[in-house]
């Protein structure tokens, strides 16, 4: 809004042109979101407690301790993150640049899938909220208008097509088959995050350190120079995402105030699906989705724990881990919460930089 605002008057008043750099109104974005989440964080804190009483429903068949720890923690925390991305997008970002309403959108749209879910969860105090079936249904609705949308947007041939990494100008033509590639890549993303959070502090750091990758692969995607440099895809607008995952960035930081053990409010599906559907689309846009598979691993480990779990009981009788997801087996073996959870922090960390360096080794 104040690009939109701010730049045309430039000519009057020069200091207004600093508004016509991303550097800048990325990091305005990243305070602006960071503030609105911490200095909303009490009242809606209190709010969620009042109206929740009992708090986010904890599993029986999770680890016992958290039937004594978390028991009575609210959730939907969620709308602290979605208030300070919506705060930061909206300040800072070119509102006439398509991407940005598309990404915004599905991150609303997958925060609004979460907020039933946990609605119900805490009304009618169970666990299991929406059925399965009727939200992956809702999911794959909002990811599919997504994708239609982004190939409009996007000039050919990167409108169909799929940029292998590590290999300069190697694009993947999947045609028709894309909008369902693109629809996998949101919905996965989303329920990958969802999957991950567990613990107290767990999904937000990896998301955090996940959108900031995306910051600075969004900028440099955007810039016809850079990508020439690099040799990647240029994809014309989409530089303008930097300042969606700088908004990413700062909310979640000031959620994590929060959220930080012994965590004071749960994100629940409010946050995770949102912030997972938000990093799938912004991927499909910049043309990065496998690099996501890289830069997201932690997320991707966590749910080929579930499925590798799922599929070993079924077939043979006999569970691979002690627990699914991957971080309460290492909770059963014995490990404190905090170390499982820095100790994933470091993994993610690790894993976006290897995804960063895909941007050079070509």
């Amino acid at each position: 809004m104040l690009y939109n605002f701010l730049v045309p008057l430039s000519d009057i008043f020069q200091p207004f042109n600093l508004f016509r750099y991303l550097t800048f109104r990325t990091g305005g974005a990243v305070l602006t979101a960071l503030l609105v989440s911490f200095l909303a964080g009490p009242a809606v804190i209190a709010w969620l407690r009042v109206k929740q009483g009992k708090g986010q429903p904890i599993r029986a068949d999770g680890p016992q301790s958290h039937l004594l720890t978390k028991k009575g923690t609210p959730t939907m925390g969620g709308i602290l993150i979605l208030l300070g991305i919506s705060a930061g997008t909206l300040l800072w970002a070119d509102l006439s640049n398509g991407y940005v309403w598309i990404v915004l959108l599905v991150t609303l749209g997958f925060g609004a899938v979460g907020f039933a879910d946990d609605f119900l969860k805490v009304t009618k105090y169970n666990v299991r909220g929406i059925p399965g079936r009727l939200k992956l249904v809702l999911e794959i609705a909002i990811a599919g208008a997504a994708s239609y949308a982004i190939v409009q947007f996007t000039k050919s041939p990167l409108d169909t097509s799929v940029a292998v990494p590590f290999f300069k100008d190697v694009l993947i033509n999947f045609g028709l088959f894309f909008i369902p590639f693109a629809v996998f890549v949101i919905v996965g993303a989303s329920n990958a995050v969802n999957l991950t959070d567990g613990l107290d502090g767990l999904a937000i750091m990896p998301v955090i350190i996940a959108s900031a990758s995306f910051a600075l692969i969004a900028y440099l995607v955007g810039n016809a120079v850079f990508s020439n440099y690099l040799q990647i895809h240029f994809v014309p607008g989409s530089g303008e995402l930097a300042v969606f995952c700088g908004a990413l960035v700062g909310a979640g930081l000031g959620f994590l105030w929060f959220n930080a053990p012994p965590a004071m409010v749960f994100m629940g599906d409010t946050g995770s699906l949102a912030m997972g559907g938000a990093l799938g689309a912004i991927s499909v846009v910049t043309k990065h989705e496998l690099v996501l598979a890289i830069v997201g691993g932690l997320f991707v480990l966590e749910t080929v724990s579930v499925i590798v779990q799922v599929l070993s009981f079924k077939l043979t009788g006999r569970r691979v881990f002690r627990m699914a997801p991957l971080h309460h087996h290492f909770e059963q073996k014995g490990w404190a919460e905090p170390t499982v959870v820095i100790r994933f922090w470091i993994i993610a960390f690790v894993l976006a930089l290897i995804g960063l360096a895909t941007l050079k080794l070509r």
